[in-house]
């Protein structure tokens, strides 16, 4: 029982920081651009397809450099030219990344088809990790650590940077940034392609653990959306343990109550917003 605790528990971390990729790339362009972007889920799997041709071609780990990369660029592309009208307008802009979500989905689909595809991890993390007599898949280590780091970059990068203390000022104050010399526009660009940089790079670690399927993006897109609201709107930290809160109740859940997992996220968030509507760690607006 203690190995099967032990294991389910690694496996919802793991999950966890899939998350907390998905859910740190919308924090930031919501907490700078004020953009809430549903077509994330789309560029999770736009990552993740992009991720299983270049790696058939090429090989992951140039696919993990590149794809975010591409996917980034796209954003940068969106952000300028559909959505840089639409600051301040939240329908139209919910409306556009919805529809955009739809066009990307189906292109994928158009592309690669509708069949459920299962995406081998690299060879240097295929099998077990033997400790003692605890058995454990390498791969979803690697998707751990990877969002341990990545949570600890981008707050060393916020915090020491000129770009982060740009990106600081603009989230908190746009209009005082502007008079200080720094441009909104440019920062909220450049935060958006990063943020789907970020789905872009989820979607290509995730492949190995979650198969590739059609609705995959909208499923992706809400679990991010719930982690970013439990955690709070535009909050690094909140998204971090957010994303934890949620691979936990999802992973348990399933194990022990698996017909209404689903639910128990659904009620953990209902909590919490009852508890503080501004999430975890939000700040409260007077």
């Amino acid at each position: 029982m203690t190995l099967l605790l032990l294991t389910q528990l690694l496996n919802s971390l793991a999950f966890a920081m899939l998350l907390f990729l998905l859910a740190l790339g919308l924090s930031l362009i919501f907490g700078v651009a004020r953009v809430v972007n549903l077509a994330h889920g789309a560029f999770y799997m736009l990552g993740a397809y992009l991720g299983l041709a270049l790696g058939n071609s090429l090989n992951f780990w140039l696919a993990l450099l590149l794809v975010p990369l591409l996917v980034g660029l796209l954003g940068v592309a969106v952000e300028r030219f559909l959505l840089r009208g639409l600051h301040g307008r939240e329908l139209e802009q919910v409306l556009l990344t919805i529809g955009l979500g739809f066009v990307i989905a189906d292109l994928l689909r158009a592309t690669f088809g509708a069949a459920i595809r299962s995406v081998p991890p690299p060879e240097a993390l295929a099998g077990p990790l033997f400790l003692g007599s605890f058995i454990y898949p390498k791969y979803p280590l690697f998707v751990l650590g990877v969002g341990v780091a990545l949570f600890l970059l981008v707050r060393l990068l916020l915090a020491r940077t000129p770009f982060g203390v740009q990106v600081r000022a603009v989230t908190a104050d746009p209009g005082m940034a502007s008079a200080l010399g720094i441009r909104p526009a440019q920062v909220s660009l450049l935060t958006f392609g990063i943020g789907t940089a970020l789905a872009g790079l989820g979607g290509v670690v995730g492949a190995p653990m979650i198969a590739l399927a059609p609705g995959l993006d909208a499923q992706m897109t809400l679990f991010a959306l719930i982690v970013v609201v439990i955690g709070g709107l535009g909050r690094i930290e909140g998204a971090f343990w957010g994303a934890i809160l949620v691979g936990l109740v999802d992973g348990f859940g399933r194990l022990f109550l698996p017909q209404v997992a689903m639910f128990l996220i659904f009620a953990l968030m209902a909590l919490v917003l009852a508890l503080k509507p501004e999430g975890l760690l939000g700040r409260r607006v007077a």
